[in-house]
């Protein structure tokens, strides 16, 4: 069985208005990890009580975060794992069943973002995995031996309101409705 690690730091989403950064972080992160679960094993590695809580309900698993930054937190949810593992972003609300499994199937693999992050690997197992995010993370997990794969669905990340305003793709149920409330907010202020 697959099992997808979804990373999640609290306080993070910080280019996002802050009357909407906490309720649009969580709302993607439950899109992401309602979708992981599906078929799979599905792991939250958090420091955030209110990422736990969420997880929690929707059945997924909870690691803890040492707080070293993303890549020692997702060392520590792929300790003990055997066979393909995922490691996709929580900030990717358009991500479905099938582009995990497009994303499995192609393991080892990378989904670049458009900034030169990473957003998605597939690792064949847990000893794939090398930590090294930050700007520039695409080209060095290249060089670490993974293929770069175009996978749409996890292409797009949020990390702005324009990037939440202007999804190529159809977003997950809960970031719909924080964006639409959020333009609702909008409407009612002008």
């Amino acid at each position: 069985m697959t099992t997808v690690i979804v990373p999640f730091r609290s306080g993070g989403k910080s280019r996002l208005p802050s009357a909407i950064r906490v309720e649009a972080a969580l709302a993607m992160l439950g899109d992401v990890l309602e979708t992981a679960a599906r078929g799979n094993r599905a792991r939250l590695v958090t420091d955030d009580a209110a990422a736990a809580a969420l997880a929690a309900t929707l059945g997924v698993e909870v690691a803890d975060d040492p707080g070293r930054g993303q890549g020692a937190a997702v060392e520590a949810a792929l300790a003990g794992l055997d066979g393909v593992c995922l490691v996709v972003n929580a900030d990717l609300p358009c991500v479905t069943p099938e582009a995990l499994a497009l994303l499995s199937a192609a393991a080892p693999a990378y989904v670049a973002a458009t900034d030169g992050t990473t957003n998605a690997l597939a690792l064949p197992d847990a000893g794939w995995f090398t930590p090294v995010y930050g700007p520039g993370s695409a080209d060095r997990f290249a060089a670490a031996g993974l293929e770069r794969v175009a996978i749409p669905e996890l292409e797009h990340d949020v990390d702005t309101v324009s990037d939440l305003e202007d999804m190529p793709l159809p977003a997950g149920r809960r970031t719909k409705l924080v964006l639409n409330q959020h333009k609702a907010r909008a409407v009612e202020r002008a």
